[in-house]
C-alpha cells in the first residue's frame, strides 16, 4: 500500500486551491467550476486550513436553505471540522477514514502546514494502478511458465 507522500507525488496536478473565509460562495463555486474540482479548502493563509467547501455544502447548506450565493461568506456554510491525514499513512487509512466520516477530500498536513489534498478520485486511481500492476505480474508468471517469478525453471516432480 502506498503512502499519501507516494500518491500526491505521482497526483499530475498538485494545485490546492484555497478561498478565504470571508469571500462569497459565488467566488468559490466559480473557482470551483474553472478548476474542474468539487471542493477548495478555506484559508486565511497560505499554510493552515480552517475549513473546507465542498458542493456538497453548497447543496445543503445554501440551496436548500434559501440563502444566496452572492451575499453569503464561506465561513457561514463552510466545514469547520476538516478530517487531515499526514504524508506517512497509507492509501487505506485514507479510505478509511473518507469511509467513516463520508467525506470525499482530506487536507495532508505536515507540521501544521498544509503540503496537499486528496480526494476519493485519487485514492481510487492509485488503487487500480496497483491492481493492474499485481493483473500483470500475475499474466507474465503465467505466460512465462512461472520461471520469471519464481527466481529460475520450474521445478518438475521426480
Amino acid at each position: 500500500m502506498k503512502t499519501v507522500a507516494q500518491i500526491l507525488k505521482s497526483k499530475s496536478v498538485d494545485t490546492v486551491y484555497k478561498v478565504r473565509p470571508t469571500d462569497s460562495v459565488l467566488d468559490a463555486l466559480t473557482l470551483m467550476a474553472e478548476a474542474r474540482i468539487g471542493a477548495v479548502l478555506v484559508s486565511e493563509d497560505d499554510r493552515s486550513v480552517v475549513g473546507i467547501f465542498t458542493e456538497r455544502d453548497y447543496a445543503r447548506k445554501v440551496a436548500l436553505m434559501g440563502r444566496t450565493s452572492v451575499n453569503t461568506p464561506v465561513r457561514d456554510v463552510m466545514t469547520s471540522a476538516v478530517r487531515y491525514v499526514t504524508p506517512e499513512q497509507s492509501n487505506e487509512d485514507c479510505m478509511s477514514l473518507m469511509t467513516e466520516h463520508r467525506i470525499r477530500h482530506l487536507p495532508v498536513m505536515k507540521d501544521g502546514e498544509l503540503v496537499g489534498l486528496l480526494s476519493i478520485g485519487d485514492l481510487v486511481k492509485d488503487i487500480m494502478s496497483e491492481q493492474q500492476f499485481v493483473i500483470d505480474q500475475l499474466e507474465n508468471y503465467i505466460m512465462g511458465g512461472g520461471a520469471a517469478l519464481a527466481g529460475g525453471s520450474p521445478s518438475r516432480p521426480s
